[in-house]
Order: structure tokens, then sequence, then C-alpha cells
């Protein structure tokens, strides 16, 4: 037997990545000027200093340290050379590992007015040359590097000796240290800092070691409880209930009459592409002290209107509402997982529907309600807009992270300190799961065929879910009526005149004077928000299921050191306030190396990270249920790990990826808390923009604007569901025989 010579035909492609790290470095600018397009940028490659290549600015503009670059990919490229084996590989690991710490080494000490840290200053004297951001060029270099350390880590043994799978570790690892715990660590670091900037571990509970934070007067007849406690209380409740109703209506939609599966999926995905403040401001008009219900108590039994929806119990509603939806996606298709030949075979012997529902299917759905419970837990934790709306003096960490930042206080330390607090909650939260699925299998999906047909729903199940979902999805279609009639109306409460003003002054389109050229104007003042924001959704939702879905993959179908980490990086940002990311994302990326702050792409970034756990989630749940023969059966068929990822894997997790595209998609068109810190007038986005009509009492327009997003979020996800298509198992429809 040969051995083939890798870059000639090898399946590793590493001469591919040699040839793009040195076209990167050689054709591409190097540096990321803020003044400039992309184009403008490339037009000034040889020449122009800030618009410069690596290799030019290196030669021409006094970058000595980037010499490292072709160092690196020389010692790569003799790696290359030889055959496979731990040669190769520790020659591309070389390459790999020089050309990747050394950029990254240089790019933290040398910032745009010299050394970045004052003991380099003191160490060496001052350093004539600076630099700004890395740009596209530097970028693509990383990359490059990245994926020839993972070749070499491959040759050397590591990860079963695949290329592929240590190249995605590597990438999908240094992503989330890069955008999810450098920035977080980067703001938690402030925890352990005293006002006067002196280190020590008394400064954490200097910050929160008072009653405010965890008190228990409420156990004890108090009037209330450390926010601490509120924030783990609400979240475990809010976890649970939006649980099992997920559960409900997943069970309703794929095991309850067919006619009613559209609709059903409809309704329960109306909290999730509403912007968030829209419940809030529904429930408030139903519930609030001028409220439909308050009105109708005080006419019919004399009861004196009072707030006494806010609080507790009004965050806990506007919770369900707005979480309970993402619990439904993930369970769906868990539910539409499982396969009837189990159920078949209990009622074979002789185990009634009931029977078999609690011992067979209800056992199966463990890894998608576990992973729906988590989900709802930190979402809950990390939740601000609901609890800023309707939590009155209910207080909760999110909010007192909040005004600790933008408060007359500031407080960076205690912020970071309740930060901490939140991370802790949800890492515990994350271990008892852990603990409670264990190696247990739950697999369903597997290579034998499988025409069987769901069992229906027990009758009294059935009949109890009816009861249950139907009046909760009709209470929600009523809050959302009342909602957005406001933008229909001339002013709510007072002028009840039907009009479409409201829309004309977000969306007014009118036909250019022919003298000027004539042509479409879109003369609303919400346009430039909505193209902005369409725009980077748009960018974020794949990438952002995409890498969701690889993770999933890694998690589920590999085995290396620091699993288990891995794995909590990806819900991280889950487990921060959006407010805290927003702020982090700002202290991490306003200087070199990445220096992004004000662009479009860090608020792209902040989208796909934000909402990176529930891909990684429903991915991690669905790759439970397909069993490991299926890759298998492709490998020995000689097909690449890529190659059984793409055509046999990936169809089989359709449902999941819906869900990533959807839930990544939408949230990234109604994020509020994590993004308003990073907006600009060149990158409004259309929550920013309600925020502050709402703001200025406008509310008419501000409801007119969540009416137009509702329409476009819903043809989106008809949209991705018609271009993704379903999972197909095979199986015959319910009452076919």
């Amino acid at each position: 037997m040969t051995v083939r010579r890798p870059g000639r035909g090898a399946p590793s492609h590493i001469g591919g990545w040699l040839l793009f790290g040195v076209a990167a470095f050689a054709l591409l600018p190097w540096y990321f000027p803020a003044d400039k397009t992309l184009l403008q940028s490339l037009a000034g490659v040889w020449s122009v200093a800030d618009s410069a290549s690596g290799a030019v600015q290196a030669a021409r503009f006094g970058k000595p340290w980037l010499w490292l670059v072709p160092v690196a990919l020389l010692a790569a490229l003799l790696g290359w050379r030889l055959p496979a084996g731990r040669a190769q590989g520790r020659w591309l690991a070389l390459g790999g590992g020089i050309g990747l710490a050394g950029l990254l080494a240089s790019g933290f000490a040398i910032g745009a007015k010299g050394w970045a840290f004052a003991w380099l200053d003191a160490s060496f004297g001052p350093l004539p040359a600076t630099q700004f951001g890395i740009g596209l060029g530097g970028v693509l270099t990383l990359l490059a590097f990245i994926m020839l350390l993972g070749a070499g880590l491959a040759r050397l043994g590591a990860f079963r000796g695949d290329v592929f799978v240590a190249s995605a570790v590597l990438l999908c690892g240094a992503l989330l240290a890069l955008f999810v715990a450098l920035p977080v660590l980067r703001a938690l670091s402030g925890a352990f800092f005293t006002e006067d900037g002196a280190f020590g571990l008394g400064a954490v509970w200097a910050s929160i070691g008072n009653e405010r934070t965890w008190g228990l007067a409420c156990i004890v007849g108090g009037s209330r409880c450390g926010v601490a406690w509120n924030t783990l209380f609400l979240a475990l409740a809010t976890a649970a209930g939006t649980t099992l109703l997920g559960l409900m209506i997943a069970l309703l939609a794929e095991r309850g009459p067919a006619r009613i599966k559209k609709p059903l999926n409809i309704l329960a995905l109306l909290p999730i592409i509403t912007p968030p403040f829209v419940v809030g401001l529904g429930l408030i008009l139903l519930f609030g002290r001028a409220g439909l219900v308050n009105q109708f108590l005080e006419a019919a039994f004399g009861i004196a209107p009072t707030r006494w929806f806010y609080g507790a119990f009004g965050v806990f509603l506007a919770q369900l509402f707005a979480f309970t939806p993402i619990a439904f996606m993930i369970l769906r298709g868990v539910v539409a997982g499982i396969s009837p030949s189990l159920e078949e075979a209990a009622q074979t012997l002789r185990a009634d529907r009931r029977t078999t529902f609690f011992t067979v299917t209800l056992p199966l759905l463990k890894p998608g309600l576990a992973n729906a419970f988590l989900v709802g837990f930190i979402e809950s934790m990390a939740d601000f807009g609901n609890p800023i709306v309707v939590g009155g003096q209910f207080a909760v960490l999110s909010t007192d992270i909040f005004f600790a930042i933008v408060g007359a206080q500031y407080d960076q330390g205690r912020a970071a300190s309740l930060a901490l607090i939140l991370t802790a909650f949800a890492l515990a939260v994350f271990a008892v799961q852990r603990r409670l699925l264990g190696t247990t299998s739950f697999t369903t999906v597997s290579g034998k065929g499988d025409a069987g047909v769901p069992m229906p729903l027990p009758d009294g199940l059935r009949r109890a879910i009816v009861g249950v979902t139907v009046p909760w999805l009709m209470f929600t279609l009523v809050v959302y009526l009342f909602a957005f009639a406001g933008g229909f109306v001339q002013t709510w409460g007072r002028d009840y005149t039907p009009t479409l003003k409201h829309f004309v002054t977000a969306f007014d389109v009118q036909w250019g004077n022919a003298d000027v050229g004539g042509g479409i104007v879109w003369a609303g003042t919400a346009w430039n928000s909505l193209f902005t924001t369409l725009k980077l959704s748009a960018i974020a939702a794949p990438v952002c299921a995409g890498l969701g879905l690889l993770i999933a993959w890694l998690l589920a179908r590999t085995s290396f050191r620091g699993q288990g980490g891995f794995e909590f990086g990806a819900l991280l940002a889950f487990a921060i306030p959006g407010t805290v990311l927003g702020v982090s994302y700002i202290l991490a990326f306003n200087v070199p190396p990445f220096e992004l702050t004000g662009t479009g792409i860090i608020i792209v970034l902040c989208f796909v990270f934000r909402n990176l756990p529930v891909g990684v989630r429903a991915g991690t749940a669905a790759f439970k249920q397909l069993d490991k023969s299926l890759d298998e059966a492709s490998v020995m068929l000689r097909a690449s790990t890529a190659t059984t990822l793409r055509r046999v894997v990936l169809p089989l997790l359709k449902p999941a990826l819906v869900a990533a595209l959807v839930y990544s998609f939408v949230r990234s068109m109604t994020t509020v808390s994590a993004v308003v810190f990073l907006v600009t007038a060149e990158n409004e986005l259309a929550t920013t923009y309600i925020i502050g009509r709402v703001g200025n009492g406008d509310y008419g327009v501000a409801l007119a604007y969540c009416t137009v997003l509702i329409v476009l979020m819903s043809l989106a996800i008809a949209l991705i569901n018609a271009l993704v298509g379903e999972r197909k198992l095979g199986r015959r429809a319910v009452g076919v025989h």
C-alpha cells in the first residue's frame, strides 16, 4: 500500500490552506481602516500605509514582526512535502503554532499608540511603529494557521487522526474564546478591582455581600427577597413552565389533528417574532392600572384599580409568553424524531396507550426536555426587557446590572460581581443537567427502515393538553390583538379613530422628481433602520445556525479533552445579560488587534454568539436521537468526515436547522439589550428606533413598526422552511393503514 503525499490528492487539503495563507498575507489589506471600504482598501494594497498587505507592511512600512508569517508558512510548507505521519505533523503544528501565537502576541502587545502595556514600554523603550486593528488579510491568515495547526495535531495522533475534526474543534474553540470568553472575562474582571484600581478577592464580596443581593426576608414574612434569589426562583419557575407548555404544544402539533397543525405553529411562534416590549405593552393594556381588566373590575364590582400586575407575577407571565416558543421549537423536532416502532413494540406487548406514553415515549424525550429547561432557565436569568417593563419593584440581576452600568451610581465592580452570580447559577444548572442525562442512550433514528405510524395521544392526556394549550394560545392572540391595535388608531386611550398615518410616517415611499433623476425615494423615517436590521440579521442567521450545528456535532459525535469546558463556552453567552455582553464587546473590541466598535461587524458577531446556544442545544438534542451507525456506514464506504456530515447527517437535522435559522434570525431582528450600546447613527437597528419612538411617547409609530416586523419575519420563516424542507423519515401519516 502506497502512502499518498498530502497536497497531491490527499483529502486534508493542506496545500490549499498553505496557498490560502500566502494569498491572504500577500494580496489582501492587513489592517482595518475605519474610514475606508474594502474596495478602497484593495486599491491601495501595494502602496498605501493603512491599506497595504501584510507582505508590503513588513517590507515597506516598518512592521518587522509580520515577517513571522512567511517563516511560519515556510515551516508548514516543509511539513506538507513530507509523507503523512508524525514528522509531517510536527512541522505543520510548528508552522501553525508559530504563526498563530506570533500574530496574536504582537497584535495584543502593539496598538495604535505603540506598546499596549506600560511594562513593555518600560522594558523595551518606546516603539516607533504602531498598528491598527487587524483586517481581512490578517483574519484569513489566522484562519489558515488554525487549519494548519489542526492538521498537524491530527497527524500527531490527536482527535483520532481526523484532520476535519481537529480543525473544526480548533476553529470553533478559537471563535468561542475570542467572541465569548475574552469579552466576558474582560467585563467580569472588574469584580476583582476596588474603586481605586487595586486588585483583591474581597472586592467581590464588598460589592454583593449585602441584604439587597442575598436577603431572604420574603420567606420569613418580609416584603422582598434579595435580587439573587429573585432571579433564581423566577428562572426555575419560568424554565419549568415554558418546558411544560412547550412539550404540550409540540405533542399537539405532532400527534394531534392535522387540521390544527399549521394554526398551532403560527400562534405558538407569535411571541418569538415580536420585539419583547410588545408583549409587555399588550399585557399592560390588559392588566395594567388603566388596563381593561382593572376597568372591568372597577365597573362591575367597584374594585379600585391597583398595580397588582407589576412585579414577580407580571414578569413570570411575560417570560412564559416570550420563551415558551423556544421550548416548543426545541421539543417539536425531538417529538417528531421518536421512532413509532418502539411504541408499536410496547403495544404489541399489551401495553395501553397511556402506559406506552409514560414508559416509552416520555423517557425518550428526556434530552429535549433537559435542553428546553436549560435554555428557558438561562433565558430567564439573562432577560432584561420584561423585568424592566413590568417588574415594578421586583428586582432581578439583569436590571440591577443595567442600572449599575448606566445609572447614576456607575458601579462597574458591582455589575461585574452580579454577572458572576449569573454565571455560577448557569454553570450549576448545566452540571445538574449533564448528571441527570448521564450516558443514557436516547437513539430513535437508526439506519433501519421505519414506516411506523406515530401513536395517537392517550385520550385523557389529549384532553388535558387541549384544555391547557388552546386557552393559552387564544390568550396569546388576545394580547397581540390589543398591542397591535395601537398602530391603527390616532392616539391609544384618547382617540380611537382608525388611521394609517403611523405607517406612512415610518414607511412612506415616494417617486423622486424627474429633474433630479426620478426613481424611488424611501421617505419614511424607519427605512434606514429596517434595511440595516434585515441585512445584518440575514448575515448572522446562517452563520449562527451553521456554527451551532457544527458545535453540536462535535459534542455529540466526537470526544476530546476539555469537551465540558468547550460546551459551557458555547452556552456562556446566554448566562450573561445582554447589556453586559454589549458593554463587554465595547471593552474588548475598542482597541487592536480586533478594533470593531462602531461597525456593523460587531453587531453581527453579537447576534451570532448571543443566539448560538439555542442552535447548539437543538442540534445536541437531535444528535442524541441519530444512531452512530449512520455515520459509521458512510465512513466504511470511504466517505470523508466532511462528506458524511454534509450528505448523511445534515439532511436528518432539518428540524434542528430550521429551529436554529428561525431563532437566530428573529432574535437578531428583535434583540434590544445586547446591541443597545453597539448601534451607531450609520448602523441604527429596528429595535433602537422603536425604543426611541416609545421614549418620545410616539406609541403609534412604534407599534406600526412592530406590525411590519412581524409580517416580514413571518414571511422569512416561511421562506426558511420552504428552502430547508422537512426531514424524511419514511413514516406513514396518522390514520393511514
